[in-house]
């Protein structure tokens, strides 16, 4: 994952934990990377060993810190970095998730090591909408969870979010309700 994650996953932990807390998390994931750079690519198990070591000095969750990390990309990290082309990605919720694969081209353009999940939607209501997701990368579920509640938090929009299919039961990828 490219460093601009785990500055995040940083930015994230000392926003509400303070920076000591961030140092021995860091201090237990066994990363002595100093500084994480933004367009340099690191391997995906620093990133996962940092949400272990959030999971065992915070005391939450794995889930519970890839959740909230979710919302936390959307809402602060995607916001800050990459906000007019989050304005670019449509004016509702439902055009924005329509247009996100459009949104990950574009990005990719920008990092050219990135290996960026695919949505894509299906089943779109006036109050709904089906969102399919695939990954290389397994275990990140839960923050899929966490970025579709950023979405919608975004969109001002109060959505109750039900997996349908998940590819940890089997499936070829997860399915996902967005109902509002």
């Amino acid at each position: 994952m490219y460093g601009m994650v785990n500055r995040a996953v940083e930015e994230m932990v000392t926003s509400h934990f303070g920076n000591d807390t961030w140092l021995e998390i860091k201090r237990v994931a066994e990363v002595d990377t100093e500084v994480f750079v933004s367009l340099e690519a690191y391997p995906d198990d620093v990133t996962y060993r940092l949400v272990g070591a959030a999971s065992e000095v915070l005391g939450l969750p794995s889930e519970q810190i890839l959740e909230e990390f979710g919302q936390y990309w959307v809402l602060h990290t995607a916001r800050d970095g990459y906000g007019s082309l989050l304005d670019a990605g449509g004016a509702t919720l439902p055009e924005f998730m329509r247009n996100l694969p459009g949104l990950h081209a574009r990005v990719a353009l920008i990092f050219p090591n990135l290996k960026p999940p695919t949505f894509a939607v299906s089943d779109e209501t006036p109050n709904s909408i089906t969102v399919h997701y695939r990954s290389s990368r397994t275990g990140l579920q839960p923050m899929v969870f966490g970025l579709l509640k950023g979405v919608a938090a975004r969109f001002q929009t109060k959505a109750a979010i039900t997996r349908l299919q998940s590819y940890e039961d089997g499936a070829d990828h997860d399915v996902y309700l967005m109902q509002w």
